[in-house]
């Protein structure tokens, strides 16, 4: 088996689980090489080690979800959904054949506008959300369409526009639904609304929206994912579903509402120890 692995932080490479994770696998004569970007993944690879965070994970994913690599999260951070495997648990995975292969939506997310596509290098796809936020101290008039039909106007600090593996991260922050992995919704989640009478909203997979926004600033800061872009008030946001899905390997041991209960507390109450 081929595997590329991919580091965020510097610091990780030193770090005693993971080199020892890397030299067992490479006793084990697994071909290891480590990836950076997209140039560097080698014909016939198999999957990619993300070794780090959800932050990492994300990062590898924009490297490599599009051409189809399947990506396994080996958690050396604090909460992970994406990437909660611990090294030893992986190790064991791997060699054991003990996994599957998930199947996560992803966001596509253009830019139009006088000036907009000299911003493409940072698009167009994102794994757990596209937000718009305020970049001054001024309110933003939020303005969104879906499928045409024009929404009223949210007058907040920002919004996010979320797939069901961003519901337990920044959208969830935010009052905005948790969905199970392979639901097929996008989220839209005002953020520090200041009219009360708005609340998150779920649309189809199908759904098309559109974003624009008004602020006395005259920019706005948006974000997809991992990475940032100052945005022109006279551009606007077109985000849909991406063609393809990342494949994310999951082990046989993890779950989804396991790792609810273990890093949120899910349903922690008293009644519920016995």
């Amino acid at each position: 088996m081929k595997i590329g692995y991919f580091i965020l932080k510097e610091e990780l490479r030193e770090n005693p689980q993971m080199l020892d994770l890397i030299s067992e696998l490479e006793a084990a004569s697994y071909e290891l090489y480590e990836i950076r970007s997209k140039a560097d993944v080698r014909p016939e690879t198999d999957l990619v080690l993300s070794m780090g965070g959800d932050g990492t994970f994300l990062s590898a994913a924009h490297v490599v979800s599009d051409i189809g690599l399947p990506i396994l999260g080996v958690n050396f951070g604090r909460i992970g959904f994406l990437c909660e495997n611990r090294p030893d648990a992986v190790l064991k995975a791997l060699m054991e054949g003990e996994f599957s292969i998930e199947y996560r939506t992803v966001l596509n997310a253009t830019l139009k506008g006088p000036g907009a596509r000299k911003s493409i290098g940072m698009l167009p796809y994102s794994v757990n959300e596209v937000a718009v936020h305020r970049s001054g101290a001024s309110v933003l008039g939020v303005h969104v369409s879906v499928n045409g039909e024009t929404l009223p106007t949210y007058w907040a600090d920002g919004l996010i526009v979320s797939t069901s593996s961003g519901s337990t991260a920044y959208s969830l922050s935010v009052g905005g639904p948790i969905c199970m992995p392979d639901t097929k919704v996008l989220i839209i989640a005002p953020i520090a609304p200041h009219n009360l009478n708005v609340r998150p909203l779920v649309l189809p997979e199908t759904a098309k929206v559109d974003i624009s926004f008004e602020s006395r600033d005259g920019v706005a800061i948006m974000t997809t994912d991992n990475r940032t872009l100052e945005i022109e008030q006279d551009w606007t946001i077109h985000i849909e579903m991406a063609q393809f899905s990342l494949k994310r390997i999951r082990l046989a041991e993890s779950g989804f509402v396991k790792a609810l209960t273990s890093r949120l507390f899910w349903g922690e109450d008293m009644r519920n120890n016995g």
